[in-house]
């Protein structure tokens, strides 16, 4: 039970990234989840554990973090669309 509770934390921290940042994630739900997962891995590696915790993820920093990975994941997706 506690991966599928993983599975939806991280969803939701992907699509308020995806809120804050303004832009959506590419792949759906499932592109919600691996940002959300991600996100919580380069936001806790960079500023740390703290804040408050929901199944193993440090909020704060994984919001960030997933952010961060929004904007480059939507500077990226932007550059391969005009280089067509």
């Amino acid at each position: 039970m506690s991966f599928i509770w993983a599975l939806i934390v991280g969803g939701i921290i992907g699509w308020l990234a995806g809120l804050i940042v303004g832009r959506n994630i590419p792949g759906g739900i499932i592109g919600n989840i691996i940002a959300g997962f991600v996100g919580a891995w380069l936001g806790t590696a960079v500023l740390g554990n703290w804040g408050p915790h929901v199944s193993d993820f440090a909020i704060i920093p994984a919001i960030i973090g997933a952010a961060v990975l929004v904007l480059l994941l939507s500077f990226i997706m932007r550059a391969f669309r005009k280089a067509d």
